[in-house]
């Protein structure tokens, strides 16, 4: 039988963290750790947007348990002030599910000066995983879930010496980069996780061709060319509902089977039903994850170290 959010096990009394909570496919992830009886944190850049997920969620979930914390993904002040705030809200954090992104935007910066896709989808979530660690490290079995993408075959490595693509920016290319920094991301935690010996595990999810705003943003935003129009098109013929797209993170997340440093996508790459998938590991593999970390922390002048956070 292929699983669905019905075989998600009761989530009561846990906290989950979710960025992007308020649309797509945090949405639908938020509803369906709701229903199961988790405290969803909604944590996302447009508050409007927000407390009207926020609504529908109680819609449907009349005794749902939910916040809002502020997160701007693109600016380092605030995801250490979100970390705070959910910090002084709880003393433990069992699922962070870093899930916001961008795809395929004009050349643009974060207010830190990073390239924006890489800056969101990568630094802003690299950053508050490590100020959320102490808390983290306070739940029985924490996981984190970073969401990728098949678009990380296509990305190439983080030069250490030009990080932020001063030369040859394409916004196809810097999304492909950006995917396939959150994969190294999650290897590389799950890593730090098995050296100390905790048992926070960090997971691995990509959504397929999903049928959500991020395409129509794409094309609203002008920067992506044709590939952008055909991407649209292509979701809105042939990809998954968002409640489909989001049952790998959701598996990734809840499943008691599932272990740390696995990947959950559809079973078919763009399509189909979520399913572990097997890792595809470069002879580069460690040399690539530990460049990365370092210009991480170079970048965002936050160190995650697991070790110093227990």
């Amino acid at each position: 039988m292929a699983w669905t959010p019905q075989d998600i096990p009761d989530q009561t009394g846990r906290v989950a963290v979710i960025t992007g909570g308020n649309g797509g496919l945090g949405l639908v992830s938020a509803h369906e750790l709701a229903r199961a009886g988790a405290h969803v944190v909604l944590a996302a850049r447009d508050q409007d947007k927000a407390r009207a997920a926020e609504a529908r969620i109680h819609e449907r979930n009349p005794d749902a348990s939910t916040e809002i914390v502020p997160l701007d993904l693109g600016s380092l002040a605030s995801v250490a002030r979100a970390a705070e705030a959910i910090q002084a809200a709880h003393e433990r954090v069992d699922l962070l599910l870093n899930n916001a992104g961008l795809m395929a935007m004009p050349r643009r910066s974060t207010d830190d000066g990073f390239e924006q896709q890489f800056g969101v989808d990568h630094l802003g979530h690299f950053a508050l995983t490590a100020h959320l660690l102490p808390a983290l490290l306070r739940a029985e079995a924490a996981r984190v879930v970073t969401v990728t993408s098949v678009a990380r075959f296509a990305g190439g490595p983080v030069h250490p010496a030009d990080p932020h693509l001063t030369r040859g920016y394409g916004p196809w290319r810097a999304y492909a980069r950006a995917k396939w920094a959150n994969y190294h991301f999650g290897l590389g935690l799950q890593q730090r996780f098995d050296r100390v010996g905790v048992a926070a595990a960090s997971l691995l999810a990509h959504p397929g061709l999903s049928n959500t705003d991020l395409q129509a943003r794409t094309v609203r935003e002008g920067g992506a060319g044709w590939l952008g129009a055909i991407s649209e098109v292509l979701a809105q013929r042939n990809g998954m509902t968002p409640n489909e797209g989001a049952r790998p993170q959701l598996r990734a997340a809840t499943d008691p089977h599932a272990r740390g440093g696995e990947l959950y996508a559809p079973r078919y790459g763009s399509s189909g039903p979520a399913v572990r998938r097997p890792l595809l590991r470069r002879w580069d593999l460690q040399r690539r994850i530990d460049e990365l970390w370092a210009v991480s922390q170079r970048e965002t002048d936050v160190l995650l170290d697991v070790a110093a956070a227990r």
